[in-house]
């Protein structure tokens, strides 16, 4: 069973900098994706960046240049680095991971996520 366990994020003022955090157990290296999403108040879960072992990295257009998404293997943690942070960035942010489909599906639709972090609060102020 895939457990996620966030920690980072806050409040930071705009143009600043978080690093988030999400410790997986249960996690196959070479099967299973991961990704961080966000939503806010009255919007859908809105993909923001994945990993997969087979296809790579993938990002929202909205943090392309600003958000990187990495994952340690050896310490079965998932990274995303926010900078240049922008108001329309506040959100509740949860890491996800799933298993690789084939053929490949979209690495940002939550469907194709099966397990959830329990999400954490980034707020940017302007």
């Amino acid at each position: 069973q895939v457990q996620l366990v966030e920690s980072g994020g806050g409040s930071v003022q705009a143009g600043g900098s978080l690093r988030r955090s999400c410790a997986a157990s249960g996690i196959n290296h070479i099967t299973d994706l991961m990704g961080w999403f966000r939503q806010t108040t009255g919007k859908e879960r809105e993909g923001v960046a994945a990993i997969s072992p087979i296809e790579g990295t993938k990002y929202a257009d909205s943090v392309k240049g600003r958000f990187t998404i990495s994952r340690d293997n050896a310490k079965n943690t998932l990274y995303l680095e926010m900078s240049s942070l922008q108001s329309d960035d506040t959100a509740m942010y949860y890491c996800a991971a799933g298993r690789v489909r084939l053929p490949f599906g979209p690495l940002l639709d939550a469907s194709m996520y099966t397990s959830w972090g329990q999400g954490t609060q980034v707020t940017v102020s302007s």
